[in-house]
């Protein structure tokens, strides 16, 4: 439609999927949501984090990045 700034919502449908973790993720994820408790004084589950996490991850590899989107990589 015309005139609308707005562009199309994206698919929101939430995605289940299962992975298993050794014991010393587990530790150091469960380390990390204490630590978010911590910073920011309100508690999170490790499920709640992890999307958020692997998300940021994701967006900071600038190789994938560019890879993602179809830019050669520069000389």
């Amino acid at each position: 439609m015309a005139g609308i700034k707005l562009s199309k919502l994206p698919d929101r449908t939430p995605v289940k999927l299962s992975i298993t973790i050794t014991p010393d993720l587990k530790r150091a994820l469960d380390e990390y949501a204490e630590f978010y408790r911590t910073v920011y004084g309100q508690e999170e589950p490790v499920v709640e984090l992890v999307p958020h996490m692997l998300a940021a991850f994701l967006a900071g590899d600038r190789e994938f990045a560019r890879i993602r989107h179809g830019r050669p990589k520069s000389a």
